[in-house]
């Protein structure tokens, strides 16, 4: 038995020294109080690496498909009132969504920001208290009303029952409304005085839209849109205005949901029109992405780069349309951010590593401090020092 604790005695790679043989020193002391400030300092940091999350992040491609893209926004136009503002929204497939009401929310907003009224867009028209029929008269008992579309009807039974409805017929015809007050249904509802009493107020635009996961655009520009020869136009003729003031901040918008760490670059940008008429445009790339939380639930969102770009009207040229156009295309790159925990025993190595790094690296430091300050103490003696 003896014999075998002496031989595990012998396998000691850490043989003691008597304290007689001790020799302690200051610059020995200040060196050890130093290195255990900076081992405690790095281990905190360890730690504090091991307890909270980390993420991972990589690039692959994207090969999803037939995918939705929701796009959130909140714009505010301070210079061009509700009734004037329409949202559009169109991509390189065809798909077309004019005059877009549905999911969006328009609050009218005084010079000073103050909301006056927060309105619903796609929720019924102006109410017709005394409706005429085609022929002029008022409507007998049980009479139901139908009210002319002015030539833009597409069957003989269509109504147009509001001024809505009719600048609508004429939208899908590809008409412009030249004069509304020629119009019976505008003239009745006031849609000249409304815009007239709204002059001076602007607009604030809020909600989503949800669209193909292809490239495309949306835009908020003044008057109802149409097709003209393939041409995408407005009808500003209505509002019988020579300039529009497109100046706008953008609130908020966003390319899908909300996750940990997004920033997305147009949120609180604000633009100011300093001449009569132009096109603002933003030029976005959007980059598909997918965050996964340490509990594996998945979110599928989107980031986004953005560059900016305002054609003023020219003289002597084709006025292009009035107003601010988001142009977006996908990048065919996803990227993947992964939380994670550090484990363990990548811990507990990372922690050794730190303890024995820095006793290392101490002792190299001390000896060096040692054997000089003996050197020189050495010199000092013969009267070798100068």
């Amino acid at each position: 038995m003896e014999n075998l604790m002496s031989k595990i005695r012998s396998l000691d790679a850490y043989p003691k020294i008597n304290e007689d043989f001790y020799s302690r020193t200051l610059s020995g002391g200040v060196i050890t109080l130093a290195s255990s400030i900076v081992m405690f300092l790095l281990f905190f940091s360890e730690l504090r690496l091991y307890l909270h999350a980390v993420t991972e992040t990589k690039l692959v491609v994207d090969t999803s498909r037939g995918e939705r893209l929701r796009i959130n926004f909140d714009v505010t136009f301070p210079a061009l009132p509700c009734s004037m503002l329409s949202l559009d929204a169109m991509d390189i497939s065809g798909e077309q969504h004019l005059d877009v009401r549905h999911d969006i929310t328009k609050k009218r907003i005084d010079i000073h920001g103050n909301v006056i009224e927060t309105r619903q867009e796609g929720i019924g028209h102006p109410k017709i208290e005394k409706p005429l029929q085609r022929h002029g008269g008022r409507l007998e008992h049980n009479e139901t009303y139908c009210g002319s579309c002015f030539g833009a009807e597409t069957a003989d039974d269509d109504c147009c029952n509001s001024c809505e409805e009719v600048r609508e017929a004429y939208r899908k015809k590809g008409w412009a409304l030249s004069n509304p007050d020629l119009i019976d249904q505008c003239k009745r509802e006031g849609f000249l005085q409304r815009i007239k009493d709204e002059e001076g107020e602007g607009c604030n635009i809020y909600g989503f839209l949800d669209v193909n996961k292809v490239a495309g655009n949306f835009h908020f520009a003044p008057g109802k849109s149409f097709q003209q020869a393939n041409v995408h136009v407005h009808d500003l003729l209505a509002f019988q205005k020579d300039s529009f003031n497109i100046s706008h901040k953008i609130n908020r918008l966003a390319f899908g949901d909300y996750f940990p760490g997004v920033v997305n670059p147009l949120d609180g940008v604000e633009w100011t029109q300093q001449t009569p008429n132009g096109m603002y445009q933003y030029f976005i790339k959007v980059v598909p992405t997918v965050y996964t939380d340490v509990n594996g639930h998945n979110i599928q969102s989107n980031q986004f780069s953005v560059t900016e770009h305002f054609k003023g009207a020219e003289i002597g040229r084709l006025q292009s349309i009035p107003g601010v156009f988001f142009f977006y295309d996908l990048s065919p790159i996803k990227v993947t951010f992964t939380e994670q925990h550090v484990s363990f025993l990548h811990f507990l190595t990372n922690v050794c590593a730190i303890v024995g790094g820095v006793f290392t690296v101490s002792g190299i430091i001390d000896s060096f401090v040692y054997h000089g300050q003996k050197a020189i103490k050495k010199k000092m003696e013969i009267g070798k020092f100068s």
